[in-house]
């Protein structure tokens, strides 16, 4: 049996995708292509009429350190909430944009970079990528508003609770709109 040459090709495609399904290689790539869509997307704002109102701001959070805090503490605050995992290729894409919108307002409103991940594998990730970001592990369940079965899911709330940014998948944290966005926030 001779093999031709459109056999040869079918077999490099296999090739290929089986080494982007399910191989770290195809972990970087699916990464890069996250990339390349997040900066041509940003997050869209919630239309007036559709924003729903955090009513139950009671979530114990615990950082890398031990640390308890209780999401109780945003309320009242300009809040991002980024719900996310190592092993999140979407995730790990749009972190670069967190960090730099995060060493811009981090004294400006609360952060919360919420993983679902093993602690030792996040602690690990960041030091890695040198990045400083207050990341916590919940100790309980999330308030039903803040729930959802995607990751990653972000969400940016108002100083009177309102879910202004309610977003799934990556997108461009960085950008004018979203800063002008949090700049108006933190005025009200």
């Amino acid at each position: 049996m001779k093999i031709t040459k459109e056999q040869i090709g079918n077999g490099i495609w296999i090739l290929v995708i089986v080494l982007i399904l399910f191989t770290p290689v195809g972990f970087h790539v699916r990464v890069w292509v996250s990339k390349a869509v997040a900066e041509v997307f940003s997050a869209d704002v919630v239309e007036d009429d559709e924003q729903i109102t955090l009513e139950d701001y009671h979530w114990n959070l615990v950082d890398l350190d031990g640390k308890q805090m209780n999401f109780q503490s945003a309320k009242g605050k300009v809040a991002v909430v980024n719900v996310w995992a190592t092993w999140c290729p979407p995730c790990v894409a749009e972190l670069p944009k967190f960090v730099a919108l995060h060493a811009d307002y981090k004294d400006k409103l609360l952060f919360a970079f919420v993983a679902n991940d093993d602690k030792e594998k996040v602690v690990t990730f960041l030091k890695k990528k040198g990045y400083q970001l207050p990341v916590y592990l919940q100790a309980s369940k999330s308030p039903s508003e803040l729930e959802s079965s995607t990751i990653p899911a972000t969400y940016i709330i108002s100083k009177s609770g309102k879910i202004v940014v309610d977003e799934r998948g990556a997108a461009n944290w960085n950008s004018e709109s979203i800063r002008a966005l949090l700049d108006e926030l933190i005025l009200e």
